[in-house]
Order: structure tokens, then sequence, then C-alpha cells
């Protein structure tokens, strides 16, 4: 039987707009109150030419790329991320990622690397390692009324 992920596989990209709501909504959540991601004034006086997304904003985020691609039973064990360019409001996050590395019994620990772009360059890199749940490939075959 064929494995269902092999080390290489792309998975689709996924692009997320980021706009002011989700940079402040995002500070708000991961209760980050520092005024450079929600007033555009003050983070303008400290040199940036916007508010702008916060790491664990964008954490939450490259963990929803992994999720939605492997599903409601995929468990996060490690997300390792680094930042690079900032996500300003207008941005459009493109979040990209392919199989490193396959561990454990039937390959129920998968490791990706992601990567993720704006407008002004890359903004995030990273590996997550994800939890798959065991799935037998082995049909169940009927014997027949009164057959055990």
């Amino acid at each position: 039987m064929k494995d269902p992920y092999r080390v290489g596989d792309e998975l689709p990209p996924l692009e997320i707009p980021v706009t002011r709501t989700l940079i402040v909504a995002g500070a708000i959540a991961s209760r980050d109150y520092q005024d450079v991601h929600h007033d555009a004034e003050l983070a303008r006086e400290k040199g940036s030419p916007d508010i702008f997304m916060n790491i664990l904003t964008t954490n939450g985020l490259v963990g929803r790329y992994i999720t939605d691609h492997f599903g409601p039973a995929a468990v996060l064990r490690k997300v390792a991320i680094r930042l690079g360019t900032p996500n300003y409001p207008g941005d459009v996050l493109r979040l990209t990622g392919h199989i490193a590395a396959l561990e454990g019994e039937n390959h129920t620990l998968i490791e990706v690397a992601v990567v993720g772009d704006n407008r002004t360059g890359r903004h995030v890199t990273g590996k997550v390692t994800v939890a798959l749940p065991y799935v037998s490939h082995v049909s169940h075959v009927s014997h027949g009324e009164g057959a055990s």
C-alpha cells in the first residue's frame, strides 16, 4: 500500500489577506498590547510605516495552515518559526510548505518546512511537527450472514 505522504510533497499554498482588523484582533487575542500592533500614529513615531502583525498571530496562522491541510485530527506537536519582514495592513501573506521528514511508526509524525512571503519579502520561516492518528489500511471483509 502506498504511503499517503512522502518527503518532498508540497502542500498547497494558503493566501491570507493581512487587514488592520486581523493585526489588531490577533494582538488583542494574544494579550500583546504593544502600541505598534494597534496604533498607527505611535507605530510611525517608532519608525514603522504602519502597525504590524505580532509573532503570536503569525504562529497561529502557520498552525492554521498545517491543520487546514492535515485535517481536524491533526495535532501540532512543535511549531518553531522565525520572523523576517513585517506583515503590514494591505499585505497578503502567502504560506507554502513541503514535507521535510516522516517519523514514527506508520509515519504518524510529519515535519513540514513552512515559509510565508508578503509584498516586501520573507515574513516567516519555520518547521512544524504534526501528529496524525494512525489509520489502518486493512479493509474489513464481510464473511456473510452468521459468519464470525
